[in-house]
């Protein structure tokens, strides 16, 4: 329950912030309601607020949340049956993702009951949280005089965090950062985020591609001839002989 109070706390900041980037109350709660993931939604609303257009923060959104295609793939018999999969589809998240499948020993039954559980209550927590946002950012007449502004690339940044701690991670990252910041001075803002997730996206999958190089090296065992084989024992207990080949 902790992260379901945690996705709540950034969905204060979220409910709060939204309004300054030009979203209504009706559209922050609709779009908590309907899209229910966090990074997306920061991105969204980010790029918004840096002056971007609505498809340029949507196509990032997409893209962000490509990552779910597999998530769901690896789920789907936690999900049930038919239309009863739509609802479960909805909340699947990185955290529910990653507790379900290192944390509940491989239990069919288990792994179900903690999807949902956690399910439930992050996305509970995540509309209670936008709410009170909200309600919270109704009270700040300018946002931006605060530095409130800051906390769309902090918050985003608090949820990738974690997901570095991998060298691969860090390195993705970092590429991403380098071809967003190279084109930030050539495209309407919005689009150098988008630029660098695509082609980082489109980098990886190049090099998924290709096959690996074959390492040189000394033949393992069953490449290695019987000339060189080691001395076997008769079963008779004759002289060992050395093992030929044929």
């Amino acid at each position: 329950m902790t992260v379901a109070v945690a996705v709540g706390v950034v969905g204060v900041s979220f409910g709060a912030l939204a309004p300054a980037a030009g979203l209504s109350p009706g559209m922050t709660m609709a779009m908590s309601l309907l899209v229910f993931a966090g990074g997306a939604q920061l991105l969204v609303t980010g790029v918004l607020a840096a002056g971007g257009g609505i498809w340029a923060a949507v196509a990032a959104g997409l893209v962000l949340n490509l990552r779910h295609l597999p998530f769901g793939l690896a789920l789907a018999r936690h999900l049930g049956s038919g239309w009863s999969r739509v609802p479960g589809a909805h909340v699947i998240t990185d955290e529910s993702t990653a507790f379900v499948l290192a944390r509940t020993g491989g239990t069919p039954g288990r792994a179900r009951r903690a999807f949902w559980i956690l399910g439930v209550a992050k996305y509970a927590c995540w509309q209670l949280g936008t709410a009170g946002g909200l309600l919270l950012g109704a009270s700040v007449p300018d946002p931006s005089a605060l530095g409130l502004d800051a906390a769309f690339p902090a918050a985003l940044l608090a949820m990738l965090v974690p997901m570095l701690r991998a060298v691969d991670a860090q390195r993705v990252a970092a590429a991403a950062a380098t071809i967003a910041l190279a084109c930030a001075p050539f495209l309407p803002a919005g689009l150098p985020v988008l630029a660098g997730m695509l082609g980082v996206g489109a980098a990886g999958r190049r090099g998924a591609a290709q096959p690996p190089d074959r390492a040189d090296g000394p033949p393992g065992p069953q490449h290695q001839e019987l000339d060189g084989a080691q001395p076997v024992q008769r079963p008779d207990g004759d002289r060992p002989e050395r093992g030929s080949g044929s």
